[in-house]
């Protein structure tokens, strides 16, 4: 059996969580447009992980819309009872590149308590491109989460300022393996002397993995 729009939107209809889901990926196969138009009214689903699966199509669906795309995702940002669905917000809005939300991100990451919505708004920030998140990156660098350090560190590397090179240099004799990875890929995509030489340091790291990904980047 093909699959149309009209097949689409029966499963979107169905009391059925789990069809509603089958609906909500066979969305990936059906005209962009067509497909936005139809996932609008699964971003309030009353399940969580409908909503999950509707506001996470939102980077690849809300390119043709970008305007009704920053209002979806600002209202699941702020209002999701849910973290989950808040993080998929936090990752759609910097997949999107949509820098007007940057404040957005920037106030929930300061009131939520919830790591990760935190780490999914560190993550996208390298992704999002906005200058102005420097100095949050900055900021979750000294966070007493390893899994947000590292998020910061991979989005600064991402956004391409040469002003991280002092803040990431310190990481390079982290106990965390993870970390140390992370900064090498960050460094080289940074680029500069101060970076290569960090990095050319790294090539003799206890970890195979960290000296094999500093080797590459040289």
């Amino acid at each position: 059996m093909s699959i149309t729009p009209e097949s689409v939107q029966e499963l979107l209809n169905s009391e059925d969580f789990g069809e509603r889901i089958r609906g909500l990926n066979q969305l990936r196969q059906i005209e962009p447009t067509t497909a936005f138009a139809l996932v609008q009214p699964m971003i309030t689903d009353n399940n969580t992980r409908v909503r999950y699966a509707a506001v996470s199509q939102l980077d690849t669906l809300g390119v043709s819309d970008q305007d009704t795309a920053l209002k979806l995702l600002r209202d699941r940002l702020f209002n999701d009872p849910e973290p989950d669905v808040q993080a998929a917000a936090a990752d759609a809005i910097g997949g999107l590149k949509l820098t007007e939300a940057f404040e957005d991100l920037n106030n929930v990451y300061h009131n939520t308590t919830e790591w990760l919505v935190q780490f999914s708004i560190i993550a996208a920030l390298g992704e999002l491109g906005e200058p102005k998140s420097f100095a949050l990156l900055k900021e979750a660098l000294h966070s007493n989460n390893n899994l947000l350090q590292t998020a910061a560190i991979g989005s600064m590397g991402e956004l391409g300022d040469p002003q991280a090179i002092p803040l990431l240099k310190n990481f390079a004799e982290h106990e965390d393996w993870q970390i140390r990875f992370r900064l090498v890929q960050a460094l080289g995509r940074l680029g500069g002397e101060e970076a290569k030489a960090i990095i050319t340091k790294l090539v003799d790291d206890e970890s195979e993995q960290v000296a094999q990904e500093a080797k590459n980047n040289l």
